[in-house]
């Protein structure tokens, strides 16, 4: 009964289980010998330990397979409460994500990132970045030079014009840009420059720059594009604010070597260049920016100054208004202190010789023209105050 007890609950168990019983009981009784043969018989043993054999051998067919081969029962406990999640969710369950399937052997192929959109720029900067000065140069409109009939200095602008309204001249406000360790004239509200070192693009060289009669043409501001050059070209037919204007823009208004600037006069690309060669490439730019900027044409032979000159440094930029002007540039060694070409058809008037008149010391960038400077003269100083051209 014990053996009963323990064995699964299987209908072909309890014959197969009393017929190894009853072979037992009967075989060991045989052996022994003892009472129960007396009272049985050796045949009667004999019969029981047969029949044990037989419901043995019946139960155990009917039994089937061992139990290893036979489906595993679940041992786990069939209440609904026990098979609840320990922690109850506190809101609508989520529908969970479809999980993709995917046959054996072939991977699944990640899907590519989706490229940021690229930063937007402006049509004027896009333009802008897109430009070299070389580029630009090709495209200026080529006509011949206009007479300079009419032409007068007064025609830019009564000498410096304040036209930023910062309360200082234009004169001051390119060298307080241009020059560096620069010292102010007391009361002036850091408006007048009195002193400053100037690293000449020019040049090349470094030049120290004191307010006085006898050294302020040290340093002079050259219109990059000379006044009487413009007129020739185009600003005949500006109004007077437009020719105002170009008269005191930054971008065509640099500080550099006093006599340079004379010896320059009103010549273009095809008549001067700087005789430091390291900077010629970015003075000629900043020509073809001042010209595509107020739309005045060139001559043959000046595109092809401009062309052969940038042709060397193809990717120069156009300058802005935003961009730097005056750099340090060393000079070049090689480079010569003469124009490049014969001097131009209307050049500026020696510096032993006074200016003829206060319109020929402005188109020069001399004027203010103080006694004891280069080109001053007693004509030009009608208030005798040591200053001409005020």
């Amino acid at each position: 009964m014990l053996l009963l007890s323990v064995l699964p609950g299987d209908p072909a168990a309890p014959p197969a289980l009393g017929g190894l019983y009853l072979l037992l009981t009967g075989g060991w009784a045989l052996l022994r010998r003892g009472s129960s043969l007396r009272a049985v018989g050796r045949r009667g043993l004999a019969g029981l330990a047969v029949v044990g054999a037989v419901l043995f051998v019946t139960g155990s067919a009917i039994a089937g397979p061992p139990a290893t081969d036979r489906p595993a029962v679940s041992t786990e406990p069939s209440d609904p409460a026990t098979l609840r999640p320990t922690t109850e969710p506190t809101g609508p369950a989520p529908t969970a994500a479809p999980t993709p399937t995917h046959e054996p052997g072939n991977a699944p192929t990640p899907s590519a990132p989706t490229p940021s959109a690229p930063a937007t720029q402006t049509p004027e900067q896009t333009d802008a970045a897109a430009r070299s000065a070389l580029e630009v140069a090709r495209t200026l409109e080529v006509k011949g030079r206009a007479p300079r009939t009419g032409y007068d200095r007064d025609l830019f602008g009564s000498g410096w014009v304040d036209t930023d309204r910062n309360g200082c001249d234009t004169r001051n406000d390119i060298l307080a840009r241009d020059l560096v360790e620069i010292t102010y004239r007391p009361g002036t509200r850091d408006c007048v420059v009195a002193s400053g070192v100037l690293h000449d693009p020019y040049s090349g060289q470094t030049i120290r720059f004191v307010r006085g009669n006898d050294t302020s043409n040290a340093v002079q501001i050259d219109h990059v594009v000379a006044l009487s050059d413009a007129w020739q070209k185009g600003a005949q037919q500006w109004d007077e604010a437009t020719r105002v204007r170009f008269g005191n823009d930054p971008l065509n208004l640099l500080a550099v070597d006093g006599p340079l600037n004379q010896q320059k006069g009103d010549g273009d690309a095809a008549t001067w260049l700087p005789p430091n060669r390291a900077y010629r490439c970015p003075y000629v730019a900043r020509q073809v920016a001042v010209k595509d900027a107020y739309g005045l044409w060139v001559t043959q032979a000046e595109q092809d100054a401009m062309v052969r000159v940038l042709s060397s440094c193809p990717d120069e930029p156009l300058p802005t208004a935003q961009s730097p002007t005056a750099t340090s540039v060393p000079a070049s060694p090689a480079a010569p202190a003469v124009p490049t070409t014969p001097p131009p058809a209307s050049p500026a008037a020696p510096v032993d010789t006074p200016f003829r008149n206060c319109s020929e010391a402005r188109a020069a960038g001399a004027a203010p023209v103080h006694r004891g400077d280069p080109g001053y003269g007693p004509h030009l100083d009608r208030d005798g105050d040591g200053i001409g051209c005020e």
